[in-house]
């Protein structure tokens, strides 16, 4: 409890007092200073919100999470846990007097659940497994838990700590055609995820689907408790046909699960159900054909409990649908919404369907928990991290402000839209980030960094996890950095982001240098001082871009690729690749035509910094060393860093930081910042 209360007080003081220190701007070493909030959970009577706030602890080199709980009226901050690896997934008892969580307790080396009383105390060890735990659900009446299980493998992939003593590994065996998953790494015979109950009185623990033949996730309970709605594939991740089986099943051992509906999964993976209060009702979401699956286009769906055909509910909307709710009347839904930087709540009226905007100031939305009337988001802004919000009249009230005494401390560059036409007349969007102390009517050397996807969007958001935090971290240099919404990113409808299908670094690239030419047609940027960057399909499309244009001075390609021929069977696309271009035996010109940034390297002249996590399966570190090598062979200045034990996204504390310092020091290098 000394902890709980320290920590309270820091809170309280971070909240209420304003800093007195000189504003700076925000440095790399930052990262050792911010904090991320995430999962908030509103309690079911109301009174209290659980999430999880993550810092990166500078000794241990590792990220840290804790439990902490906000009262619904803003006035008390309480961490109920010390910070720890690998904490995470808090939920409430239906009674609300109990909160469990995910993590490692004190001298094990293995995952459990664990249990606090909300009125204070230390958690206690609720199981006892041996299994991985993916997922898990109260049962309505509290009696009960269902748990998404795992068999264990040599790592923990959660906690990254050891489940056993050092032995002889065994040989990997493989069968499905989607074989590995960044982060999850090969997936194996016997690897499938099932459903188990475990009865709290007793800690008894029964499977309820144990077919070798699926992978089962994504569990929820019935009001009444008597089944349970998840996720059945053939595989881990959507079957080869882009699909997944929404089912049911009674909730007692041996039963039989029943098939609801198969739609396509999700494009962002297969989301959460939802059951409606009055038990009729399974909402869930639906992603686009096999050969559009990689462009984010999920719509919302119900589906009669008891099977029957299901109701489109947003098809009209043309934007996709990230997170979903019922009322407590089953009447109506809270959904948010991706359109154009945003991604903003509202609600579905079952009834007519009518969809009507909750909130009326821009605002991005990253998680949504919605019970009895009660609903808090995680939401952000151009200026404010990730933080808990009520969502009441039309109107979001601040509950918790964590990172406030960092901010104050910080000199953020200004964030503008920008609006211009591509080269073939499209209107493409876009935003700006200028240094702080910008002076109006002065040129200044400019970053083109690219997002990610190419699904997904730059937004109003200040989230640390996110790409205007990194635009921040840029513009802190002295640099003007723009994000373009480039054909191919969501947020702008179907047509939008369909517009680059089989036709990758085309019209994706025409739109960022377009972005590039409007800032220097407006005394923006300083034409002899840019430079090009991004991660993941961002740094696909740098290499395309160097390929293509001459006029930057320097490049960054972090986790990219530009053979995509390679890519075929190491990466984790192959349910794309084969949907949207054929196999290569198949389209062998299309394969080398959207090679072109590797077949052509010799078009190349920027020198150029490659960046990989050693362990990626999302885009593998080949990317980078293909392309690394080329530029060194044709003796344009390159230099590779591969980062140890790395994923797609990076954990590791000091690597954050040290990626940040390199890329800001290469392109110090070759541009010369304004001061």
């Amino acid at each position: 409890m000394t902890y709980a209360l320290f920590a309270a007080l820091a809170a309280a003081l971070a909240i209420g007092a304003a800093s007195t220190a000189v504003p700076r701007p925000l440095t790399p070493d930052d990262f050792y200073r911010i904090q991320v909030l995430s999962d908030p959970q509103v309690a079911p009577d109301g009174a209290w919100v659980a999430y999880v706030v993550t810092t990166n602890d500078r000794d241990a080199d590792e990220p840290r999470s804790a439990i902490w709980m906000v009262s619904w009226d803003g006035t008390e901050h309480v961490p109920l846990t010390n910070p720890s690896n690998g904490l995470r997934a808090p939920r409430w008892s239906p009674d609300s007097r109990r909160l469990t969580f995910i993590g490692t307790p004190p001298g094990a080396d293995h995952e459990q659940i664990l249990v606090l009383d909300r009125r204070g105390g230390e958690a206690s060890t609720l199981t006892s497994l041996t299994d991985q735990i993916a997922d898990y659900a109260w049962s309505p009446d509290g009696k009960r838990l269902v748990l998404v299980l795992q068999p264990p493998g040599d790592d923990d992939t959660a906690t990254g700590k050891s489940l056993s003593a050092p032995k002889a590994p065994k040989p990997l065996v493989i069968d499905d055609l989607h074989f590995k998953q960044d982060v999850d790494g090969y997936l194996t015979v016997g690897d499938m995820r099932h459903l188990a109950l475990f009865t709290l009185d007793g800690a008894r623990l029964e499977p309820l689907t144990a077919d070798a033949g699926f992978n089962d996730s994504q569990p929820v309970w019935s009001p009444d408790g008597s089944r349970i709605a998840f996720v059945r594939t053939h595989q881990r991740g959507p079957d080869d046909d882009a699909r997944a089986d929404i089912a049911v099943v009674a909730a007692q051992p041996g039963a039989t699960p029943t098939t609801l509906v198969r739609p396509f999964a999700p494009n962002d993976g297969l989301d959460t159900l939802a059951w409606s209060p009055d038990g009729q009702m399974i909402a869930y979401l639906e992603g686009r054909e096999a050969r559009f699956n990689a462009y984010i286009q999920d719509r919302l769906r119900v589906v009669p409990a008891t099977g029957g055909p299901p109701r489109r509910l947003t098809d009209t909307l043309d934007r996709a649908v990230k997170a979903f709710a019922f009322a407590p009347d089953s009447a109506s839904l809270t959904i948010t919404v991706e359109d154009d930087g945003t991604l903003y709540p509202a609600r579905i009226d079952l009834a007519g369907g009518r969809i009507t905007r909750l909130v009326a100031s821009p605002v991005t939305v990253a998680a949504l928990s919605t019970v009895h009337g009660h609903t808090a988001l995680l939401s952000s802004d151009d200026r404010t991290p990730l933080e808990i919000n009520t969502l009441e009249d039309g109107r979001l009230r601040r509950l918790t402000a964590q990172n406030a005494a960092f901010l104050a401390d910080l000199q953020l560059g200004a964030v503008d839209d920008l609006k211009f036409k591509s080269r073939d007349g499209t209107e493409v969007h876009a935003m700006v980030v200028t240094p702080p102390g910008y002076v109006a009517g002065r040129r200044y050397p400019t970053i083109l960094w690219i997002h990610g996807g190419p699904n997904g969007q730059d937004e109003h958001s200040l989230d640390f996890d996110g790409y205007q935090f990194k635009r921040q971290l840029l513009a802190a240099g002295g640099y003007v950095v723009l994000g373009v919404n480039y054909r191919g990113s969501s947020g702008r409808g179907s047509a939008y982001a369909t517009a680059i299908f089989a036709d990758w670094g085309h019209k994706e690239v025409e739109d960022l240098l377009a972005g590039i030419d409007t800032l220097v047609a407006r005394g923006i940027a300083d034409p002899a001082m840019l430079a090009i960057g991004g991660w993941s399909y961002g740094g696909i499309l740098t290499d395309y871009s160097i390929a293509s244009d001459h006029r930057f001075k320097a490049a960054v390609s972090g986790a990219g690729s530009a053979n995509q021929i390679s890519m075929y069977g190491s990466d984790q696309y192959i349910l794309q690749y084969n949907a949207e271009l054929g196999p290569p035996w198949h389209s062998q010109a299309l394969w080398i035509k959207l090679s072109y940034p590797f077949f052509h390297a010799d078009r190349i002249r920027t020198p150029t910094l490659f960046l990989s996590g050693e362990k990626d399966f999302n885009v593998p570190v080949a990317g980078g060393e293909q392309m690394y090598q080329a530029l060194r062979v044709l003796g344009v200045p390159a230099e590779l860093v591969i980062y140890p034990g790395q994923y797609h996204e990076f954990t590791r504390p000091s690597f954050l930081v040290d990626r940040a310092t390199r890329i800001a020091a290469w392109y110090a290098k070759h541009l010369t910042p304004a001061h």
